[in-house]
């Protein structure tokens, strides 16, 4: 059986566009060290089924995780920049999230030019509220479930990518009982939000 979507999700996908790849290695399981910046913290959300929630900006076909930079009332917690980044950017509610490692960005682009670390975390995702504009930067994402490969591949980030999916596959399975393999349908979470328990 392929990959299922509907005529207006195969619209969206068609516009995607993918960032290139930095090619920052990925440190599965590794403490961020000392004296290293955590600039940035972005989630692999998990719906019940095993699916993941995908970002796109329908404005320029831009897919990402939900996730961002870290500021000063998250208080150097990760976890706590995930939770109110997937709330602002998809209005999504989260349960505690579980670290699985870095991106080691040397150049430091998120940084004014100084290394950093990317930080990948996992989390269960319990539902969306209705579909608002990041008060941020104004964007207003469409919400997707798809399946953590697939997430990958709409992403653009390669192999780094897939380790880094299998490592949150991983976690969502022993953590939260997910199936290992999600189906292949590709949903749009509805506009007026939906709980996911």
């Amino acid at each position: 059986m392929g990959i299922e979507f509907s005529p207006e999700i195969s619209d969206l996908l068609g516009r995607v566009r993918r960032r290139p790849n930095a090619g920052w290695p990925w440190r599965p399981g590794e403490a961020v060290p000392a004296g290293l910046t955590v600039k940035q913290s972005w989630g692999w959300l998990f719906a019940p089924d095993g699916r993941v929630l995908t970002l796109v900006n329908p404005r320029d076909g831009v897919v990402s995780l939900p996730g961002g930079s870290l500021e000063p009332e998250d208080a150097g917690d990760p976890g706590s920049a995930l939770a109110r980044e997937a709330g602002e950017e998809a209005q999504a509610v989260i349960g505690p999230a579980v670290y699985l490692g870095y991106l080691y960005d040397r150049v430091g682009s998120a940084n004014g030019g100084h290394e950093c670390a990317r930080v990948r975390m996992a989390a269960a995702l319990h539902g969306v509220g209705p579909s608002a504009p990041d008060p941020a930067s104004g964007r207003h994402y469409r919400r997707l479930l798809v399946a953590p490969g697939l997430a990958v591949e709409l992403l653009g980030w390669g192999p780094t990518g897939l380790r880094q999916a299998r490592a949150a596959v991983g976690a969502a399975v022993a953590r939260w009982g997910v199936p290992a393999l999600a189906p292949e349908t590709i949903e749009e979470l509805p506009p007026g939000g939906c709980a996911l328990r």
